[in-house]
């Protein structure tokens, strides 16, 4: 089914200087007029500058949805143009923010891809922004976006269409990782990576890091509760 379309495919504009040891950042993306072909590291055109933290097969596509761009313009009193996000595409009539992890998207007929986490913001896109806070903000809002790996390569350009193939059974969306998934879903996450679902490296370590603080604060619960029983101290 057609649940989306693109409303601007955006490469590198300009390299900036960066505060960070990579010392420059490729945030700075800008629509680009026609079709682009995208391989399996990204699109035709672009650079990746730290694959480490947003690049690789793994973010080879960075999807950021309207809806959300139009939050932001409002929280921020500021225009969110397509590519401002650093975003490779900027879609309408899709939620990349609650994608589910492995869901898989067509675009324009050809270009194949599939969902493997969330963004996650970083001190380059807080300078970028200028704003207060900003990646707090961000992250509270869990507005993230989705990041996807190249299944079939193939061209992308503006008006294209995007067609939701598949979502996994799972259930758990990119949100749900971001803002810290609970036991039930982590496990069904690694059930769903047995049955199949590649998933991210960076994500099973994300997974991983969300399971062991669940197991602390299970631990520190009753430990708290007992503390405050006066019964308990008696």
């Amino acid at each position: 089914m057609t649940a989306g379309t693109v409303l601007a495919v955006c490469r590198v504009h300009q390299l900036h200087p960066t505060r960070d040891t990579v010392g420059v950042t490729a945030i700075d993306k800008r629509p680009v007029d026609g079709p682009v072909h995208v391989y399996d590291l990204g699109l035709t055109g672009d650079v990746q500058v730290s694959r480490r933290h947003h690049g690789g097969e793994t973010k080879a596509v960075y999807a950021y949805s309207q809806a959300d761009a139009d939050y932001w313009a409002a929280e921020l009193g500021r225009e969110i143009p397509p590519g401002l996000f650093g975003e490779n595409l900027r879609v309408a009539g899709i939620d990349a923010s609650n994608a589910l992890v492995g869901e898989r998207w067509r675009i324009g007929g050809t270009l194949e891809l599939e969902v493997t986490g969330p963004r996650t913001p970083c001190r380059n896109f807080q300078d970028r922004m200028g704003e207060p806070r900003f990646t707090a903000r961000f992250t509270q809002a869990a507005r993230t976006g989705a990041y996807l790996r190249v299944l079939k390569a193939g061209p992308v350009a503006a008006g294209d269409a995007v067609e939701v193939l598949s979502k996994p059974a799972h259930g758990v969306s990119i949100a749900q990782v971001f803002r810290g998934p609970d036991e039930d879903q982590i496990q069904a996450l690694f059930d769903a990576g047995r049955a199949g679902l590649k998933l991210a490296p960076e994500l099973v370590r994300s997974l991983r890091r969300a399971s062991r603080r669940n197991a602390a604060a299970a631990d520190v619960g009753p430990a708290v509760e007992a503390a405050a029983d006066p019964a308990a101290r008696a």
